[in-house]
């Protein structure tokens, strides 16, 4: 059975705990923590109590750890730190210092998520600059990997684009084929009619083209004849707008307008088009606290029901 987080230890019980091992000593930590003897011992026997085993061993020679202390400890300090460093980013960020945080977006995630993220982002770190650079998935990761981003949020490339990045998912998302309202192949719709019609196409180096190649395979869609190859959210809403076209991009990128009825979404199977989007970040790079602080807009965000 997986223990739970007793909620009768408190920052004190840790603090003091860590304190007695780092010292080797009840009466040295008690001086370093401006305590009495009797008070630590108390702290530390509360804690001993409440976890069920002896952290410690008392000995002529001083402390020492019990095998579960050892345990204990190892996770107590990176708690300790953990916390460290969050102070240190708001007393960094409260000093009104010129922190920027540049972040990448791959259109979907410009267009749906973006927007949202940034507002809560101000709010918990109005000192902070938001740089966002929206782009395809090539361009962003080889800013990232150069250093000019601080972190990507889109859809998970191709093995080898991704080499030498860390991803850590956050959702799914699907690819559509968009068109305007009152489109004649709203009538009938057959996905090997679309070479009828100019197709709004992920370029190659795009996250999704492998996707999009893959579902026309498998519906036994041929060779299309005219092809617009572009990602590009404000370019594909006007063209598609105002035209015949189709337009294959990721939901996020045209979720508002599908949502308001001037683009709609072509009843096709896209299922074999779910891919993961998240955040995408340099292994050797340390979060900053801007960073954690970006991450944690995220969350909140995806907290909430995605339109």
């Amino acid at each position: 059975m997986k223990l739970m987080i007793d909620r009768r230890i408190k920052f004190r019980h840790i603090q003091c705990f860590v304190e007695i091992v780092r010292q080797r000593s009840m009466k040295n930590a008690a001086e370093r923590l401006f305590l009495t003897q009797p008070a630590i011992s108390k702290t530390l026997k509360e804690l001993e109590e409440i976890i069920g085993c002896d952290l410690l061993v008392r000995n002529r020679g001083g402390i020492s750890l019990t095998r579960q202390g050892e345990i204990f400890l190892h996770f107590a300090e990176m708690s300790l730190a953990a916390l460290q460093q969050g102070l240190d980013g708001v007393e960094q960020i409260g000093l009104g210092g010129k922190v920027t945080l540049a972040v990448g977006a791959l259109p979907s995630v410009a267009a749906r998520l973006m927007p949202e993220v940034a507002q809560e982002f101000s709010e918990l770190a109005p000192e902070v600059t938001l740089r966002i650079t929206d782009g395809p998935h090539g361009y962003l990761i080889d800013l990232l990997r150069h250093g000019q981003l601080d972190l990507v949020i889109g859809r998970l490339g191709q093995p080898e684009t991704m080499k030498g990045i860390t991803f850590t998912q956050l959702y799914n998302e699907y690819v559509e084929f968009v068109v305007r309202a009152g489109h004649p192949l709203l009538d009938d719709p057959d996905m090997h009619r679309i070479g009828e019609w100019t197709v709004i196409f992920p370029p190659e180096g795009s996250a999704i083209r492998p996707l999009v190649e893959r579902v026309l395979i498998a519906h036994g869609v041929g060779e299309i004849p005219r092809k617009i190859e572009s990602v590009s959210g404000a370019f594909g809403r006007n063209f598609v707008r105002m035209s015949d076209a189709i337009w294959i991009i990721s939901t996020g990128v045209a979720a508002k307008e599908i949502a308001d009825g001037s683009l709609v979404r072509l009843p096709f199977d896209n299922a074999i088009t779910s891919g993961p989007v998240g955040l995408m970040t340099r292994p050797d790079s340390q979060p900053s606290p801007a960073g954690e602080i970006f991450r944690m807009a995220v969350d909140t965000v995806l907290s909430r029901p995605l339109d």
